[in-house]
């Protein structure tokens, strides 16, 4: 008997892991694969036709990956049986997540006489991913995304999971929606290419998956996280798999943030401050304020009496031994400033700043305002001021 073309052709193709983020069945968003190796992006057109058809593509990347790598994969869409619309480019950093690129980019998408069943592929890091996916679930009230992710950053956490957003005065992320891709393909030969403050910062989010819930998952980060760094190529497959997989039980469980997705958020609260104080720029990057936030969150647990001071001492001392930042950059921080800007997260309800803090190593939980203040009898707004004071010095 003949085998069939298409099963020819995922048979030839063996990736390091496939990780399926599978819905329950009354869920609205269809489930989807991860798919994570070497040379991903050479079998793009494969996976992509094997999974949802020949299709119509516009590709949206940004000034410093589109030079890479957007040459690359218009010709191998097109060499699979794809056509390419366009590729969309618009400046690279967090800066460019805002209304009038948002609205850029639709009018380019619609120009392009895009239908409904033409494919966004999101070629980039997490800015990428979080502006193409807010595109793609706005024009033409939805089109079919594919996240091919560049960075460690969005390989291991922000390509996976469907949130999408843009920043605006008020916070980060604080426009968006949620929206799941139908495919992420994860190479890992594309982090090659990336300075090794990226790759740091995109650690540290891996990093997060074992302080959640998984303390072995962390004691292997300690073990393995500086041959990860210098580019041990199975370190990378084996970190990824695990954050993808770790962060595809909560999403398929929670997908819009109602109860335990709220988790994955450890470190982001005070994390999320931080980059909008400092104006999302260059001076802290996504990565790094989270890895801070995390040693935030951890310091105000221990000010609870809820974990010890040597889970803080070690996990601080990872961090430091890998270059990651410990304490924020010098800066003029307003600490009611930075208070206004927790109140202000997606995730703060009345008024009251909800956390993600923890009992120790793997044992993260969500705790609100309320809690605290039921835990210590005492304002929560102080407790957390002073974690402020203890690391900006202010």
């Amino acid at each position: 008997m003949t085998t069939p073309p298409a099963l020819a052709e995922q048979a030839r193709f063996v990736p390091g892991k496939i990780i399926t983020v599978d819905f329950a069945e009354a869920a609205t968003s269809p489930s989807y694969d991860i798919v994570i190796g070497h040379s991903i992006l050479t079998e793009a057109a494969t996976l992509i036709r094997l999974r949802l058809g020949a299709r119509r593509c516009v590709i949206i990347s940004d000034s410093i990956v589109e030079p890479l790598y957007g040459a690359r994969l218009e010709a191998i869409l097109v060499a699979g049986g794809h056509t390419v619309l366009d590729t969309l480019v618009f400046p690279a950093g967090e800066a460019s997540k805002n209304f009038a690129q948002l609205h850029e980019l639709l009018d380019n998408i619609l120009t392009l006489g895009a239908d409904r069943q033409t494919l966004i592929i999101a070629l980039g890091g997490g800015v990428v991913g979080d502006l193409a996916g807010l595109a793609a679930s706005l024009a033409l009230r939805g089109l079919d995304l594919v996240q091919i992710p560049t960075t460690l950053l969005s390989q291991v956490d922000s390509s996976v999971g469907g949130k999408t957003g843009i920043d605006t005065a008020c916070g980060k992320n604080t426009v968006g929606t949620f929206y799941q891709p139908r495919l992420v393909l994860a190479d890992v030969t594309l982090l090659d290419s990336l300075p090794a403050r990226e790759l740091r910062a995109g650690y540290a989010e891996a990093v997060k998956y074992g302080l959640i819930s998984d303390s072995a998952f962390f004691r292997w980060c300690v073990t393995h996280g500086g041959q990860l760094l210098n580019g041990d190529s199975e370190s990378q497959i084996h970190a990824i798999g695990y954050s993808c997989a770790a962060k595809a039980k909560i999403v398929s469980a929670d997908e819009r943030e109602a109860g335990s997705r709220a988790l994955l958020n450890l470190g982001h609260t005070f994390g999320h401050a931080l980059e909008a104080a400092t104006g999302f720029g260059n001076l802290l990057v996504h990565g790094e304020a989270v890895a801070i936030g995390i040693l935030m969150a951890f310091r105000l647990s221990v000010r609870l009496r809820l974990c010890s001071m040597r889970d803080y001492d070690e996990i601080h001392a990872h961090f430091a031994s890998v270059g990651l930042p410990t304490k924020p950059p010098s800066f003029d921080y307003d600490i009611p400033r930075l208070i206004d800007l927790m109140k202000q997260d997606k995730k703060a309800e009345g008024g009251d700043i909800t956390l993600v803090l923890s009992r120790g190593i793997g044992q993260a939980f969500v705790c609100r305002d309320t809690d605290i203040r039921a835990l210590t009898n005492e304002d929560p707004t102080g407790l957390i001021t002073a974690v402020w004071r203890e690391f900006t010095g202010s």
